[in-house]
């Protein structure tokens, strides 16, 4: 049966596009070693979800083409989220909580669960550049009667693979109660990393715009 062939395609292309170490998969392992309320975790890791397979679903039918349409729109989505990833590794690296922190203190409210859901997953040109070309590929290459199954088993993988990640996470959590603000401080270095790799893309376009035969 090809639908079944096609859904098994699109899910492990989907764990290998979500996998990867990147801004959504260290927010997910942070909400769950630093919570001690599982339905807070699951709750966030939903809203985390819903922006991947949004993004995935954006990606597959070639948002990424604005970019090349609208370049000041890449570059202040590289700005926005250079400042938003800046800001969130700058919070974890000063981050003071240990085997004591009071959880109902620490987590954070639903609307800024989402808006941190939203930069971690949109606020990336590069991943959505780099998405589209993925899905632009793999589309081109998928029967016409396939498309829908293999973007459910897309979406099938982004549901798994962070809920998994999330429980598993939230499990170990004793182990690492200890280690929380060190975990936190490797994360927000990370994440800090990231946000400056995007402000070293705003540059090299900045600097191609104004200076089109510079290499950097």
């Amino acid at each position: 049966m090809d639908w079944i062939r096609y859904l098994f395609q699109g899910f492990i292309f989907g764990i290998a596009y979500v996998a990867p170490i990147g801004p959504q998969n260290l927010f997910v392992i942070n909400t769950a070693i630093s919570s001690t309320d599982i339905k807070y975790v699951l709750r966030t890791v939903l809203v985390v979800v819903f922006f991947d397979i949004s993004l995935a679903l954006a990606c597959f039918t070639g948002v990424g083409i604005i970019f090349s349409i609208l370049p000041v729109f890449r570059m202040i989505m590289l700005f926005t989220g250079f400042l938003v990833l800046l800001f969130m590794g700058i919070r974890l690296i000063l981050s003071k909580k240990d085997i004591e922190y009071n959880n109902q203190k620490e987590r954070l409210a639903f609307p800024k669960i989402i808006g941190l859901s939203f930069s971690v997953a949109w606020l990336n040109p590069q991943a959505i550049i780099d998405g589209t070309m993925l899905f632009g590929g793999m589309r081109a290459s998928l029967p016409a009667n396939c498309i829908t199954v293999f973007i459910i088993g897309v979406c099938f993988a982004s549901i798994c693979w962070f809920t998994g990640l999330a429980i598993i996470s939230y499990k170990i959590m004793d182990k690492f109660k200890k280690a929380i603000k060190y975990i936190n401080k490797i994360c927000g270095i990370i994440l800090m990393l990231y946000g400056l790799k995007l402000a070293y893309e705003l540059i090299k376009h900045i600097g191609f715009a104004f200076f089109p035969n510079l290499c950097i």
